[in-house]
C-alpha cells in the first residue's frame, strides 16, 4: 500500500492588518543594519510624504503591482479528517498589490552662490539699460 506525502499545510488565514513594503535603497539598509543605525522619521508636507535618515530625505511613492505578493507566516493546520495534533504549514496573511518606493530627494540649491547681476528680469536686460 501506498502513502502520499501531504507537503506542507497551506491555508488562507488574513489578520485583518494593512501591510505595505516598502523598496529600500541600499545605502538606506546598509545604514539601518549597522550596528549604530540612526533614528528615522516620518514627516509629511501637503503634497507628499518623507522619509529623514541623517542627511538624507526620501520621498514615498506607492507602485502599483501587476501580480499580486501573497504574504506568508508560519501556520499551525491540523489535517482533515485526522486526529494527529496540528501540523506546522503556512498561511497567507495578506495580498499585497502595491509597494512603497523611496526616492532620494535633492537638497535644494542655497541661493548665495548665484551670482548677483543686477538685473530684475528679461524685460530690464532689454530695456531698463538707459534708465
Amino acid at each position: 500500500m501506498s502513502t502520499q506525502d501531504v507537503g506542507i499545510p497551506f491555508t488562507h488565514a488574513p489578520d485583518s492588518r494593512g501591510y505595505r513594503l516598502m523598496e529600500l535603497p541600499p545605502e538606506l539598509e546598509a545604514l539601518l543594519t549597522a550596528e549604530d543605525a540612526p533614528i528615522i522619521t516620518l514627516t509629511s508636507t501637503p503634497t507628499t510624504a518623507l522619509l529623514k535618515a541623517q542627511d538624507k530625505t526620501y520621498k514615498l511613492l506607492q507602485k502599483n503591482t501587476s501580480n499580486s505578493l501573497i504574504l506568508l507566516a508560519p501556520h499551525a493546520a491540523t489535517p482533515l479528517g485526522s486526529d494527529t495534533s496540528a501540523a506546522m504549514g503556512l498561511g497567507a496573511i495578506a495580498t499585497l498589490h502595491e509597494t512603497i518606493e523611496l526616492v532620494a530627494q535633492a537638497e535644494p540649491q542655497t541661493i548665495s552662490n548665484l551670482k548677483n547681476t543686477g538685473s530684475k528680469g528679461k524685460w530690464h536686460e532689454k530695456f531698463g539699460r538707459g534708465r
